[in-house]
């Protein structure tokens, strides 16, 4: 296969985003991402959007098609498919350009993500469609409740408390300050953590990622044909998806997210390196027990002890292994389908050192994009 690099990025502000449609955001992701990369809408060759629900969120499908013509391509006939995932969305839609760059289908193509949420009532409800619906939802498991159970057998079994949980919303609210596209652009304290209201006991609100509108895009293209565009690459030398069983307690041990660890055992082995060679992380922390789990499950801790990364700040900006620089999707704010791919955006301004006050120094960035409870993983590894 052929070396892929990622040649211009662009992300919209996320956020509630009431005055702009789901058409602005995307377009202006789009025009962002090339005039990074410097290049004109005629030579994209192909599109691969991610976006969980917008059928439900805005009543409108066929939305390739849709992008395909606001974004000024559809004269020239290319290909654009959308990928659905739920909130793995733009995690497999990175995937899939990936591939095609890789085996020399296409040169230069377009990775996007994308959700509007603030045209209904409760996005939430939408959300909850990513978990089993015959065997959770009808015997009223939400996803908030899910994850509640994950994190109270990791109170009981390994001695996390709800402080812990705190500590990663904490960590990544103070990130997102110096982050301009962040929804949430404020430090929060621990007490304030602590004393919010709870969601799903023991996870509150501030453990609660915020599901938002906004889009990210990243252009990916041959090795040969990036360095005609830059002389400063980041390549993509892994993008790995895998799967496990959609309803929680079919799992195992619900702790043990093995989509993840299969990914991210498979994504290092095509990037030829190990664990201890990834400096950045971003990591899917749509509720602050996740983070503590990937931390396990990536392999950063061993099983039971991710909460003491947090409490050693290890995973601070300025630790060992910085995670989720942007403010993750605790503060930059969870735009389903288009998480995976600000991940990828974000990890890319990383390595470039174009992260502006939150940089972190780093040659080599991972991210973590999971659908639902953990039923779909995607797992990224980029290089400068």
């Amino acid at each position: 296969m052929r070396r892929v690099a990622i040649i211009g990025v662009g992300q919209s502000r996320f956020g509630e985003l009431w005055d702009k449609s789901f058409r602005d955001i995307v377009i202006e992701a789009g025009v962002e991402a090339l005039e990074d990369a410097d290049l004109e809408g005629k030579e994209i060759e192909a599109m691969f959007i991610g976006n969980m629900s917008a059928g439900r969120f805005i009543a409108q499908e066929h939305i390739s098609a849709l992008i395909a013509d606001y974004a000024g391509l559809a004269s020239l006939n290319i290909p654009s498919v959308r990928v659905e995932a739920g909130d793995a969305s733009g995690g497999v839609a990175l995937r899939e350009a990936f591939f095609s760059v890789a085996s020399g289908l296409h040169d230069i193509v377009i990775a996007a993500g994308v959700e509007k949420v603030t045209d209904v009532g409760d996005p939430m409800e939408i959300m909850n469609s990513t978990i089993d619906q015959e065997w959770e939802a009808f015997y009223g498991a939400t996803l908030a409740s899910l994850y509640a159970i994950m994190a109270r057998m990791h109170f009981n079994q390994f001695g996390s408390n709800e402080e812990d949980l705190a500590l990663i919303s904490v960590k990544n609210h103070r990130n997102a300050v110096e982050n301009p596209k962040a929804q949430f652009k404020r430090e929060v304290s621990l007490e304030a953590v602590l004393s919010s209201p709870y969601v799903a006991e023991p996870l509150k609100v501030l453990d609660s990622a915020s599901i938002c509108d906004g889009a990210a895009v990243v252009i990916l293209a041959s090795e040969e044909i990036a360095r005609k565009y830059t002389d400063t690459p980041v390549f993509v030398d892994a993008v790995v998806q895998s799967s496990d069983y959609l309803a929680l307690h079919s799992r195992d041990d619900i702790l043990e997210m093995k989509s993840v660890k299969t990914a991210t055992r498979k994504a290092l082995k095509l990037a030829r390196c190990s664990l201890n060679d990834i400096d950045v992380f971003e990591m899917h922390d749509i509720f602050t027990i996740a983070e503590i789990l990937l931390y396990e499950n990536v392999g950063l801790a061993k099983k039971g002890e991710g909460h003491y990364l947090i409490r050693e700040g290890v995973t601070e900006l300025n630790g060992d292994k910085p995670v989720n620089p942007s403010g993750g999707l605790k503060a930059c704010g969870h735009a389903v389908g288009a998480t995976g791919i600000r991940q990828a955006v974000e990890i890319a301004l990383q390595l470039r050192g174009d992260a502006g006050k939150r940089q972190v120094d780093a040659e080599r960035g991972m991210a973590v994009n999971i659908g639902g409870s953990g039923a779909t993983a995607v797992v990224s590894i980029f290089r400068r």
